[in-house]
């Protein structure tokens, strides 16, 4: 079997597991939400909303956009897939690094993958350089903004350069915005150049209410047409009846809930970039709920097996190598946890 490359997978691991591996609101999911999931899995035995009708309309209403410029899906990642199934591209741009899915969807259709790297001195930061990377015959720029795993946040005028750039040279662009909500960043970026067409976003609820187990995200496009070949790429009944129950509540009635946790991942991200830093450890400055930093290459093997907590090893990741990892920021208790166990580790090297 594959080795699963991504954070998350606690299932054989011991059951006092801290897991930092994982990216999502500190806050969790607000409590009537998770009700109305454990409601509606009493309506199993009707199939879902294929359209996710009810769900389209809170997100319309929530980011001010149309409801025929919204696909639901279940999960980022299967809208990911769905896409590169759609557009039948050639060649595609991708930062280095960056979300691995994007490249094994793209390259799972024959698209050729060319990298612009980012770079450590920078900060893994994009520059105007990356505007240079997109040239004729690039059909597909995919960016994650901000980007995973550096917790970088593009510079919102470059972004636009950028979405300049590719549609004067007839590249389309993609934007992974499932973090922005957990970001300063304005929630509503880039929604304005919909219309405009050659652009779409992709957001989650998975990162932003904490629903990674009921996988439920969306893709924002002002070509009906694309989206229509994207819902034609999957199964019918992508989004369960659960999830979409948790979606609606969500957004209609806790539609602050991100910006309201913003505060305390921010104290988080400080007290823990502060932290690993006093170990003498290089870590990048993010702007959302996780951090990139680089420290010995068993680091995270020794806090598995001896602290029993996760970190994302980040050594598989195109741009990195052995000795990097991410974390995500936790409650205040469980950052704390992480700090102690960190240092009593460095300690014995």
């Amino acid at each position: 079997m594959a080795r699963f490359e991504h954070g998350g997978d606690t299932y054989g691991c011991p059951p006092d597991l801290l897991d930092c591996s994982i990216n999502l609101n500190p806050m969790g999911a607000p409590g009537p939400v998770l009700e109305g999931a454990c409601r509606a899995v009493l309506d199993c035995a009707r199939y879902p909303d294929p359209a996710c009708r009810g769900l389209r309309r809170a997100i319309a209403r929530r980011d001010g956009v149309e409801e025929d410029q919204i696909l639901c899906g279940n999960g980022a990642s299967d809208l990911i897939y769905r896409m590169a199934l759609a557009c039948k591209l050639r060649q595609a741009l991708l930062l280095a690094p960056t979300f691995s899915e994007y490249r094994r969807a793209l390259e799972g259709v024959g698209c050729q993958i060319r990298e612009h790297r980012l770079e450590e001195r920078t900060g893994f930061l994009p520059g105007e350089d990356l505007l240079e990377a997109i040239v004729p015959g690039v059909d597909l720029v995919f960016l994650c903004d901000p980007n995973n795993p550096t917790g970088r946040l593009m510079d919102g005028g470059l972004l636009g350069r950028v979405l300049s750039r590719c549609r004067e040279v007839g590249a389309f662009l993609a934007v992974d915005q499932c973090f922005l909500e957990l970001t300063g960043g304005d929630p509503r970026r880039l929604t304005e150049e919909l219309s405009g067409g050659g652009l779409l976003l992709l957001r989650a609820l998975t990162k932003s209410y904490a629903l990674a187990g009921l996988r439920l995200g969306y893709a924002l496009c002002g070509e009906e047409a694309l989206l229509d070949r994207m819902a034609a790429a999957g199964p019918p009944w992508a989004v369960s009846v659960p999830a979409q129950a948790a979606g609606e509540i969500a957004l209609q009635q806790f539609s602050r809930w991100p910006k309201d946790s913003l505060g305390a991942i921010r104290r988080g991200r400080e007290r823990l970039a502060a932290g690993l830093t006093g170990l003498g450890l290089w870590v990048c400055p993010g702007d959302g709920n996780f951090l990139l930093f680089r420290g010995p290459e068993d680091l995270g093997r020794r806090l598995l097996e001896r602290e029993h907590i996760l970190v994302r090893d980040c050594s598989d990741y195109s741009g990195l190598g052995p000795g990097w990892f991410r974390i995500g920021v936790r409650t205040e208790e469980e950052n704390e946890r992480l700090l102690t166990a960190a240092a009593r580790q460095l300690r014995r090297d």
